[in-house]
């Protein structure tokens, strides 16, 4: 199983996580190329090689019309701030009904940017030439920063308003993550416990306390720690980046390593300041998982529906409802959950959060699995992705249920004859980068 761990010991920004994956891709200045052929309005992206503490990595500088935004650090001593941040991004979510200062206690040129709310950005990004998926997944991630900062603000997702040179900014470093993460296909994507640090962050509404108040929202059900290094290590884009492909988080799992990429932030600490990046191969044959399950007798199928799909986005391996009678015969559901074993009293704490339980049980369950790989299939209608899973004597290939979906929608014909003719087509097909 091609599996992508993503070791946040200082944390993570949205351009940490883009160097970071582009060490791992054949052609890491043809990405950049990409990026910049994009039209993003006046943003430029270069990469660097840069040393810290004594090894090497990548930085990648999102410059937006000559300009590069930072976040402030407030100093232990001092009530000013220092141009050394992580990244770029706190100037940019607030209710716009608010009235803000946005020179900003010092004399940049553009004082007066104009605001972009979420339909904006979504739209800049709809209109890139990307895959449609990269495209949404890049959409869902804003989508969740908006969410995040509605929720600190006490407004609603369409009064957030994003200023201008920190959208662009964050636009290019969500799309780059998502451009990557779609280029390397990874099967399995765990995450480290996030360093998220401590002090204080200047931004547009003040000084505020590490981890911003959006970031902390959006962490939320995520191991995070903090208290060894002074100053704001984990950003609201790296945090939503995170939440958003992380399908577990913990320790480092079992796994062959093949390539490690290491992107670098641009403030400079004691410890090396730095993501790190590991692709290789997991074995996905036998090993221990977690059944969770609790049961729900005054629960609506829609709040039922909203537990499981967020069981899901959370990064469990599975989520799925069963039918049962309780006491008296009470027609009833179970909610059930399957997730790695270390990651079991998370996911107990969602359930419980989001169901009326007042108690889940779960128990370790030995489980054997297929190895499974990515390839693309071609088909009367173009490449189609699918998945290999192999294994065991067993070999099954099958292309990939939203793309048959979408040519079905598009051609106006039934899902089993999409399959059948990309079936017919044979085994010309390609494994992906």
């Amino acid at each position: 199983m091609k599996t992508l761990y993503i070791e946040c010991n200082m944390g993570a920004a949205g351009d940490m996580l883009m160097a970071a994956l582009s060490e791992l891709i054949p052609d890491p200045e043809g990405f950049i190329d990409r990026m910049n052929a994009l039209g993003l309005p006046g943003v430029r992206l270069s990469r660097r090689r840069v040393e810290k503490c004594g090894i090497w990595g990548t930085h990648i500088d999102v410059v937006i019309d000559g300009e590069e935004e930072h976040s402030h650090d407030v100093a232990l001593h001092d009530h000013g701030h220092h141009h050394h941040g992580h990244e770029h991004e706190h100037d940019h979510g607030h209710d716009h009904e608010h009235a803000h200062d946005h020179e900003h206690e010092h004399d940049h040129h553009h004082a007066h940017h104009h605001h972009s709310g979420l339909r904006d950005i979504q739209a800049i990004i709809a209109g890139l030439d990307l895959p449609d998926a990269v495209k949404r997944h890049a959409g869902e991630v804003y989508g969740l920063i908006a969410g995040a900062e509605a929720a600190v603000h006490g407004a609603s997702v369409d009064q957030v308003h994003f200023h201008e040179v920190g959208a662009l900014d964050a636009v290019a470093d969500v799309v780059g993550v998502c451009l990557l993460m779609d280029m390397l296909k990874p099967d399995r994507v765990a995450v480290s416990p996030v360093h998220v640090g401590f002090g204080e962050v200047r931004c547009a509404h003040g000084v505020l306390p590490v981890p911003a108040p959006a970031t902390a929202r959006l962490l939320e059900g995520v191991p995070i720690y903090g208290g060894r290094v002074r100053g704001e290590l984990c950003t609201p884009t790296g945090a939503a980046l995170l939440k958003h492909f992380g399908q577990s988080f913990g320790d480092m799992p079992a796994m062959a390593v093949t390539a490690t990429g290491i992107g670098m932030g641009a403030k400079d600490f004691e410890w090396a300041n730095c993501v790190r990046a590991m692709l290789g191969e997991s074995d996905a044959g036998a090993g221990t998982v977690a059944e969770l399950r609790c049961n729900l007798d005054d629960m609506t199928g829609e709040a039922l529906a909203f537990a499981a799909r967020t069981l899901l986005d959370a990064g469990a391996l599975d989520a799925w409802c069963e039918p049962i009678l309780m006491k008296k015969g009470r027609p009833a559901t179970a909610l059930c959950c399957l997730c790695h074993e270390p990651e079991a009293e998370r996911f107990a704490g969602l359930m419980l959060r989001h169901t009326t339980t007042l108690g889940v049980r779960w128990h370790a369950c030995r489980r054997m699995t297929l190895n499974r790989e990515a390839l693309t299939l071609d088909s009367p209608w173009g490449p189609v992705p699918a998945k290999r899973a192999h294994g065991y004597g067993i070999e099954r290939l099958k292309p990939e249920a939203d793309a048959v979906a979408e040519i079905a929608r598009r051609e106006g014909i039934a899902v089993e004859e999409v399959v059948g003719k990309i079936r017919e087509q044979g085994t010309g097909n390609r494994e992906q980068e």
